[in-house]
């Protein structure tokens, strides 16, 4: 039964939600089957079919509401051919027969009409199957409030009426971004955790991968859509090597790369490929490709650095943002040397959005201190400390700042 809801219950609920529209109803429903699971499975057996047994069972459960609730006359109605075909059919129908209508849901869950947070916290709660509370937990909010924020987004799809479909070849250009993007914002979050006790949360960026491969299946010729899943590989792959056995942060530069995936590396890597093959390559698959260039390096010392800025540069360009021009600082530096990078962030040091950012300050810590100006370093030290969320990177930075001032 887990591991039926597990990966079946994303699949149950946005083929309800499209057939009746209505996300609510198909929570219900499939709830109310899952739970009418628990009672036969363990006397009848496990049928052969189990997603089938279950879409016939929440269906049934959903025309059953329908009919009770005389406000939806009108849906009933319309819905009234449908049942009367499926009532002379009551055949479950074969695994093969179901349509997967995930890719429905991945873009209802991420309609532009959607605040950002809510695009996340749906999908999180509707395609990766986590429980409200661990949505909460994701988002560092009481369990309440993130109920409250599910259900003003659900009723936002209800009363916009957002329909439940696959946006049309002229349109995915413009939607699929934010659909990537909110798969994008759930791995970082588990990759790098905004605050807390602990550097990684695996969970999450274990949804953020299995999202992504649902995503990827589901979008198979999307070539941005290959070089997500392809840059989530690759940076999954050094997550056993980015904590030490007390629980504090290794940096890229002392990770035993023994450790890292092969596994992940070697997939990440045939996916680079198709990602980049042709022209106009996209952020995620440049992303990509400069996360294959460090797997692939035996060593630190070992990295490419001059075609990781050479990538940065084809970033920069079709994606501009302070956040990409500070990462092609931190390669120059390791190509040309420290002061070299150091004058490209001093650059970008008036942007508002880096003065906030707690990596920028301990990115010119880092320079400082190589060139010697230790006052300084310990100062952006400081500055990292203070704006950093959660613990293991905190201690990080303030070892470092020891070691600067001796304290």
């Amino acid at each position: 039964m887990e591991a039926v809801f597990r990966e079946d219950r994303g699949r149950l609920l946005a083929l309800l939600a499209a057939r009746f529209g209505d996300l609510d109803l198909a929570e219900e429903v499939v709830s109310d089957a899952m739970e009418t699971a628990l009672q036969r499975w363990p006397v009848d057996g496990v049928p052969d079919k189990p997603l089938a047994w279950l879409l016939t069972v929440a269906r049934r459960k959903a025309l059953d509401r329908i009919r009770r609730d005389r406000a939806q006359a009108a849906r009933l109605a319309a819905l009234r051919v449908e049942s009367e075909r499926a009532a002379a059919s009551p055949a479950e129908p074969g695994f093969d027969d179901i349509p997967d209508e995930r890719l429905r849901l991945f873009f209802t869950c991420c309609h532009p009409a959607l605040p950002e947070e809510a695009r996340t916290a749906l999908m999180l709660r509707f395609l990766a199957g986590l429980t409200t509370p661990e949505v909460a937990r994701a988002f560092l909010v009481p369990p309440a409030t993130m109920a409250q924020r599910i259900v003003r987004a659900k009723r936002k799809i209800r009363d916009a009426r957002i329909p439940f479909r696959v946006p049309g070849p002229d349109e995915l250009p413009a939607r699929l971004p934010g659909v990537l993007r909110a798969v994008y914002l759930v791995f970082t979050e588990g990759y790098a955790a905004t605050f807390g006790d602990d550097l990684v949360r695996p969970g999450l960026a274990d949804e953020a991968v299995r999202l992504a491969r649902i995503l990827h299946g589901l979008l198979p010729e999307e070539r941005e859509v290959t070089g997500l899943l392809a840059l989530l590989l690759l940076t999954d792959a050094r997550r056993p090597a980015r904590v030490d056995a007390a629980g504090d942060q290794v940096l890229l530069e002392d990770q035993d790369r023994a450790l890292w995936d092969a596994g992940l590396i070697a997939e990440g890597r045939r996916l680079v490929v198709p990602a980049l093959t042709g022209p106009g390559a996209g952020p995620y698959a440049v992303q990509a490709a400069i996360a294959a260039l460090h797997d692939e390096a035996a060593c630190f010392d070992g990295t490419d650095w001059p075609q990781i800025v050479a990538l940065y540069d084809v970033l920069l360009r079709i994606e501009p943002s302070p956040l990409v021009a500070l990462n092609r600082a931190v390669a120059v530096a390791m190509r040309d040397g420290p002061g070299a990078g150091l004058a490209l962030m001093d650059d970008l040091s008036g942007a508002p959005e880096l003065r906030r950012y707690y990596l920028f300050h301990a990115a010119r810590a880092d320079l400082l201190g190589r060139l010697g100006r230790t006052g300084e370093a310990a100062e952006a030290y400081r500055a990292a400390v203070a704006l950093a969320g959660n613990e293991p990177e905190r201690a990080t930075f303030e070892r470092r700042l020891a070691g600067l001032t001796g304290r």
